[in-house]
This record gives structure tokens, sequence and C-alpha cells, in this order.
């Protein structure tokens, strides 16, 4: 559990650079950095719902991440997971339908306080998960160690700072 414990630490800290990075874009909230780009307060939800999601995982219930086949999963764990955590990086991908937020909070600060309420959940289930000695099971990578788990999510969180304007 040290490394859990490492690696929660790790997507807290991430949180809040992206709580900081919400805090400074003023106006630009509801703004789309470009066209067809996420406006600020889209991103915090986009992470927000990813959270919110990735704790229905480590807590084995029903979440709305894809299902892929059994089959299917070591290719999708090597080429998407494993690679993101050796790169230490996101690569560029798509979202899907259920994490495409048409809009965000109307504020900052609800925002970052449903960013701050998904990052708790998400603890939570990733402590309770750990406790009971078992991986986390995920529909889309199969069998996935608890700390690796949270430390993908630190990544995702840390490249949709990169989307905030100011940041880069």
């Amino acid at each position: 559990m040290p490394d859990l414990e490492l690696r929660l630490g790790d997507v807290h800290a991430a949180v809040a650079g992206l709580v900081a990075a919400a805090e400074r874009v003023g106006t630009a909230w509801t703004k789309p950095r470009a066209p067809g780009k996420w406006s600020p307060s889209q991103v915090v939800e986009h992470v927000a719902r990813i959270l919110e999601e990735s704790a229905n995982v480590a807590a084995n219930r029903p979440s709305q991440f894809p299902t892929i086949s059994f089959f299917l999963r070591p290719i999708v764990r090597l080429l998407v997971f494993k690679r993101t955590l050796w790169r230490r990086a996101f690569s560029k991908m798509k979202a899907i339908a259920a994490f495409v937020p048409a809009t965000g909070s109307v504020t900052p600060a609800e925002g970052c306080v449903r960013l701050q309420g998904a990052l708790t959940g998400f603890e939570q289930a990733c402590r309770a998960r750990a406790a009971s000695g078992q991986d986390v099971a995920s529909s889309m990578f199969g069998r996935v160690s608890m700390a690796d788990f949270a430390r993908f999510q630190e990544l995702h969180v840390r490249h949709h700072i990169l989307q905030m304007p100011g940041a880069a």
C-alpha cells in the first residue's frame, strides 16, 4: 500500500495543479481555446467524469468506460496503459462520447469543488480496493495494479493541465 499512497499523493498534486490552472483562467473559463477545442470548464468536467468513472472501476461497479474484448485487453494494456506509464505522458486520443462534456461548471470555483469531490471518491475507492488485496479489473485493460491505475489517472490529469490557458 505504500506505493498506492505515493501514487494517490501524485494524483492529488496533479488535481491541485489543475485547480490552480482553473483558478487563473478568469474570463476564459467558458471559452474554448481554439475552434473545436474544449473550454477550461469542459476540461475540468471531463477530468471529474474520468475520476468518477475510475472510482467505479476501482470499486468494481459498472462504469461508462467501454468494454474491450477479453482477448484484446492485453494488447490495449500494452499499447495504451503500459505505454502511457513508460512514457510518463498521455498520447493524443479522442474521448468517448460519455466523457465529452457539452458544458461544465459555470464558475471556476464550482468546477474546483466538483473536481475535488471526484478526487475524494477516487481516493476512497482506490484505498478500499487496495485493502481487499485485489488488483483493478478494468473493462479496457484487464487486471492492473492499484498503484499503476492511480499513476495512469495522475498522468491523465497532468495531460489536461497543459490544455488550460497560460499552461505550457
